[in-house]
């Protein structure tokens, strides 16, 4: 996830190292949107009288999401591999309160009980990703027959109770083997990943047929080779461009390994986007807001979908800079079934010009800029970007703005064609926990999720082939840098004892999922 306070560390850690197609959204200021969202006294809020209206098709799919590190434990049993985030939370200093996902929910072991919270819930999708060092210890292989055997038995228990099992191939969790090789920025973990696609495809594909093969790809490479605050905290422009381009090549023929393996297979994606918009009406600011949406929108949604880089820098793309080579646009190029994005909130952008000289040592960045000012940008993007304050914040400081939704989904319905979506993950944290009779009243979680519900019930009545809404998440779990002082669960976890309860926001939400409407 992208959280506004982990973004500001995150800055802040890179230190004097680094700082951190047409957009449709780039025609309109904060302002603008704040009278077209019917906004009463808090900017960006849906009014009663459209929460009550909001309807949803018969056949949606209400669902939530987890991730392998964030929920499942059992960090070396059974034959799995270390991975680049096992290496990272067991690093002093690098999680906060020193935690690590060792046994996170223990979801390793306790998965039904999981799986129960969902049918009792009426939920109908559960998007959850599967550990690559589970699958090849050292990245590549023949597959631990231990870990293939887990998730078929998830796989089948998801089956058993009506849901829909809904596969992130790659939740950020990269095993060490093939860090140690060079990681991302190195090419050949395309044809690596490939192959790990494969081996999924063919083992589950005759009952999963909805594959993602990456979750927010733009911020594990970003954070993880750009800026240095993921694993393995490289630091270099240059590194950041390879790593994404292999990236791009391991979509592409993860899509033909699914492919070739499973003919029920369906693949689409879960990309982050966080909807933008201009800091004026300048045609500088409305320009650099349509580079922003190109870099952190539509990077690896485009090259997918066009087999082409869209236009995130001044001039053309840095070929050399990516290790690009003729013909990768053929193995980019792949018809993704359905599309996938999170949302979470928005930005405001503004052009910058910027004197720093890009490459491994200079300055560059396509995210919120902290304290560096409006010149501190790569040459490339020259733009500068701010996470607002205007709407109200969750407690982790990122501001609520429904009407991202629709401008998000609206907008990829009208550039791509109308395509199928799903919103793969969109939720908030707050940190409301049992009370003296055990229950867990979360209401301002409940007012999020409606608020941003309207707004995609919305787009779904203006045209919008939206057909799934996966709340992240399902449980508490571990929240990457965070440790556990963040919750974004709709069932809340005392990670002491592993004790499920399903706060009133889930409570809420399983009536929504019966009745498709949000005021239930």
């Amino acid at each position: 996830m992208d959280r506004r306070n982990f973004v500001k560390s995150s800055l802040a850690a890179a230190g004097a190292t680094l700082l951190a197609g047409h957009s449709s959204l780039a025609s309109s200021t904060p302002d603008d949107r704040q009278s077209s969202s019917g906004a009463q006294s808090i900017p960006g809020a849906i009014s009663a009288s459209e929460i009550d209206a909001a309807r949803f098709p018969d056949d949606f799919l209400w669902g939530m999401a987890s991730a392998a590190y964030q929920v499942e434990g059992a960090w070396n049993i059974d034959g799995k591999g270390e991975s680049n985030w096992d290496r990272f939370s067991h690093t002093v200093g690098k999680i906060k309160g020193g935690a690590t996902g060792d046994v996170a929910c223990d979801q390793y072991h306790r998965y039904k009980e999981d799986i129960a919270i969902l049918k009792r819930l009426y939920q109908k999708s559960y998007r959850f990703s599967i550990s690559w060092a589970r699958i090849q210890p050292a990245g590549t292989g023949s597959a631990n027959q231990k870990g293939i055997d887990h998730y078929s038995r998830l796989v089948d228990t998801i089956l058993e109770a009506g849901i829909r099992p809904f596969c992130t191939l790659y939740h950020w969790d990269l095993p060490q083997a093939l860090e140690d090789r060079g990681g991302w920025p190195n090419r050949d973990l395309a044809s690596y990943y490939a192959e790990y696609a494969g081996i999924l495809a063919k083992h589950l594909g005759d009952r999963l047929t909805v594959w993602a093969p990456f979750n927010m790809p733009w911020t594990f490479t970003y954070y993880g080779y750009g800026i240095g605050v993921f694993p393995p905290q490289r630091t270099g422009f240059d590194l950041f461009l390879k790593a994404a381009h292999t990236v791009n090549l391991a979509q592409g023929q993860a899509f033909r390994a699914i492919k070739a393996a499973s003919s029920k297979a369906t693949v689409g994606s879960a990309y982050g986007a966080a909807p933008a918009y201009p800091k004026t009406n300048s045609e500088a600011d409305i320009a650099a807001t349509a580079r922003y949406n190109a870099m952190n929108n539509l990077y690896f949604l485009n090259t997918a979908m066009r087999g082409e880089y869209p236009k995130a820098f001044v001039g053309e793309p840095p070929y050399a800079a990516m290790g690009y080579r003729p013909g990768d646009d053929k193995i980019m190029k792949v018809p993704l079934d359905w599309i996938g994005f999170h949302y979470y909130t928005r930005r405001v952008v503004s052009a910058a010009i910027s004197t720093c000289v890009s490459g491994p040592s200079g300055h560059f960045g396509t995210e919120t800029e902290g304290e560096g000012g409006a010149s501190a940008r790569d040459p490339l993007t020259q733009i500068h970007v701010e996470m607002p304050t205007e709407g109200p914040l969750t407690e982790a400081g990122l501001e609520i703005w429904p009407h991202g939704m629709y401008d998000l989904v609206t907008q990829i319905s009208r550039e791509y064609n109308n395509p199928i979506i799903e919103i793969s993950e969109n939720g908030c944290c707050y940190l409301d926990s049992p009370d003296d009779s055990g229950r867990v009243p979360d209401q301002r979680r409940i007012s999020f999720h409606q608020q941003y519900l309207a707004e995609l019930a919305r787009a779904i009545r203006d045209g919008a082939r939206v057909r799934a809404y996966h709340a992240w998440s399902l449980v508490d779990n571990f929240e990457w840098a965070d440790g556990y002082s963040q919750r974004y669960g709709l069932t809340y976890v005392d990670f002491r004892t592993q004790k499920r309860t399903i706060k009133d926001s889930g409570l809420w939400y399983g009536r929504v999922a019966a009745s498709n409407r949000l005021n239930a």
